[in-house]
C-alpha cells in the first residue's frame, strides 16, 4: 500500500542511514516548530520594542513547565505504538491511536484553562518586571488558547514516528510554519497588534498543523488508522502510555522548574539582559531540536527492537546515536556562535542586547552537544521499557545540581557567566549517571 512507502524498518539491515532517515525530517519539523515561538520574538523585537521582546521572552520557561509533562505522555503514546506495531499486534495499535488523539484533546484543554488562570500568579514570583508584566500576561493567556491544537499535532505526529513516518509531520509543519510568518507579519505590522498579534498567530498557525496531522491519520491504511467515531480511553493503554511518558513528562517540567529557577535571576539583571538571553535561548531551541531528534530516533528505534529482542542491535543504536549526537551538536554550536552577531541581529538592533546574548552562545550554546548525549542515553533506556530511573537520575543531575548552583554557587560570584555554567556542568554530571544506568538496563534486560 502507498502508505507503508513512509514506514521505516527500524528492526533489519543497515541502520546509520535508516536513523538519519528518521531523524533529519523531525529535526527540520522540530526546528520548524521552534519557529512558531522564534518568529513570535524576532516580529516583536524587529517590529514593537525591547520591553515586548522581554514580555514574550519572560513567558517561556513557564509555558515549558506546563507543555512538557504532556509532551512526555506523549513519547509513552509512541513507545506503545511503535512496540505494538513491531508485534504486529493492529487491535493494539488501534487502542494505542484512539487513547493518544482523545488523551490530546483532553490534556490541551486542561493546560489552556489551568494555565491562564495561574499564569499571572507564577509571572509575578518569578519576578517579572513590572513594565513588561501586562504584555507578558496578553502573549501567554492567549498562547495558551493554543493548546487543544498543539497537544492534538503532537500526540498525532508521535503515532506516525512510532512507524518511521517522520516526513509528513514535517510537510504540515512547513505549511502551518509558514502561515505563522504571514499571520504574525500582518497582525503585528499592518494591524498594530503588539503580542497579541503574534500570539493570535501562532493560536491560527497551531490549528492548521493539528487539522493536517488528523487528516492524515483519518486517510492512512492500516492499524493506526484514526476514526473519530471509535475515540476513547482505553484505560490499559493509557497506563501504559503514562507509565512511560509520565516520568519522562515530570522530568522535563522539573527541569523547566530549574530553567524558571534560572530566569528568575536572570530577570535580576534588566530588561537588556532578558532580551539578550531570550534571542540566545531562542537560538539554542534550534539546537536542541537538532539534538533531540536524535534523542527522539533513539527511543523509537529502541523500542521497536526490544519488542522483538534484538538486544545486539539495541547496543548499536546506542552508540550511533550519541556519535551523531557529537557531530551534529559541536558543528551546530559552532557555527551558531560564530555567526551569533549577525543571526542575534535578526531579532534586535540593540548592541547591548547583542553583546548580552554572545555571553549566552559562548557557555551554553558551544557545548550543546553535552545536552544531546545526556538526552539520548535515557532516551534508548525509554525505549527499553524502563521510564522512572532516567526520571531520578535528570531531577538529581539537572534540578537539584542546578537548585544547589543558583542557592549556594552563584551567589560566590553573581555574574551572568557563573549563571550559565550550571548549565555545562550539569550536563556532564547527568551524563555520567545515565551511562552508569543505561549499561545497569542492558545487563538486566539480558538476564530477563
Amino acid at each position: 500500500m502507498k502508505q507503508k512507502n513512509y514506514e521505516i524498518d527500524m528492526t533489519h539491515g543497515s541502520l546509520l542511514d535508516k536513523l538519519l532517515l528518521f531523524a533529519v525530517p523531525l529535526m527540520l519539523s522540530g526546528i520548524l516548530q521552534l519557529l512558531f515561538n522564534a518568529v513570535d520574538v524576532a516580529v516583536v523585537g524587529r517590529f514593537t520594542s525591547s520591553e515586548a521582546l522581554a514580555a514574550v521572552g519572560a513567558t517561556t520557561s513557564l509555558i515549558n513547565v506546563y507543555v512538557n509533562l504532556f509532551i512526555g505522555i506523549s513519547l509513552g503514546a509512541s513507545v506503545v505504538t511503535g512496540n505494538r506495531f513491531a508485534r504486529g499486534d493492529d487491535k493494539g495499535v488501534s487502542k494505542a491511536v484512539h487513547t493518544a488523539v482523545t488523551a490530546a484533546l483532553f490534556f490541551g484543554v486542561f493546560i489552556l484553562i489551568i494555565g491562564s488562570l495561574t499564569s499571572k500568579f507564577f509571572l509575578i514570583r518569578m519576578g517579572t518586571p513590572p513594565e513588561i508584566l501586562p504584555q507578558s500576561l496578553i502573549y501567554i493567556r492567549l498562547y495558551f488558547c493554543s493548546m487543544p491544537f498543539f497537544m492534538i499535532y503532537n500526540f498525532g505526529a508521535a503515532v506516525l514516528r512510532s512507524v518511521g513516518d517522520t516526513r509528513r509531520p514535517l510537510v504540515y509543519l512547513t505549511i502551518s510554519g509558514i502561515s505563522n510568518v504571514i499571520l504574525n507579519l500582518t497582525l503585528v505590522i499592518v494591524f498594530h497588534m503588539g503580542v497579541a498579534g503574534v500570539a493570535i498567530g501562532t493560536i491560527l498557525a497551531q490549528l492548521i498543523s493539528a487539522a493536517l496531522v488528523i487528516r492524515c491519520l483519518m486517510r492512512v491504511e492500516g492499524s493506526y488508522r484514526f476514526d473519530p467515531r471509535k475515540m476513547h480511553i482505553d484505560m490499559n493503554t493509557l497506563s501504559y502510555m503514562l507509565r512511560i511518558g509520565v516520568p519522562a513528562g515530570l522530568q522535563s517540567m522539573l527541569i523547566n522548574v530549574s530553567n524558571v529557577i534560572i530566569q528568575s535571576t536572570i530577570n535580576t539583571f534588566g530588561t537588556s539582559v532578558i532580551a539578550g538571553n531570550t534571542a540566545a535561548m531562542n537560538m539554542n531551541g534550534f539546537m536542541y531540536m537538532s539534538v533531540n531528534s536524535i534523542t527522539q530516533a533513539a527511543l523509537n528505534f529502541s523500542s521497536q527492537n526490544m519488542a522483538v529482542r534484538n538486544f545486539k542491535r539495541l547496543d548499536r543504536i546506542a552508540a550511533e546515536c550519541v556519535l551523531l549526537d557529537l557531530v551534529i551538536g559541536t558543528i551546530a554550536g559552532g557555527g551558531l556562535f560564530l555567526a551569533g552577531h549577525q543571526v542575534l541581529g535578526l531579532y534586535t538592533t540593540d548592541q547591548q542586547v547583542i553583546s548580552y546574548g554572545m555571553v549566552n552562545l559562548a557557555y551554553i550554546g558551544l557545548p550543546y552537544a553535552l545536552c544531546g548525549v545526556m538526552d539520548t542515553l535515557p532516551g534508548c533506556v525509554r525505549g527499553m521499557g524502563y521510564s522512572l530511573a532516567p526520571m531520578l537520575i535528570a531531577i538529581t543531575g539537572v534540578v537539584l545540581f542546578r537548585f544547589f548552583w543558583v542557592f549556594v554557587v552563584f551567589p560566590l560570584d553573581p555574574t551572568l557567566e557563573n549563571l550559565y555554567l550550571s548549565y555545562m556542568v550539569s550536563w556532564i554530571f547527568s551524563i555520567i549517571m545515565h551511562s552508569i544506568c543505561f549499561f545497569a538496563v542492558r545487563k538486566k534486560i539480558r538476564s530477563a
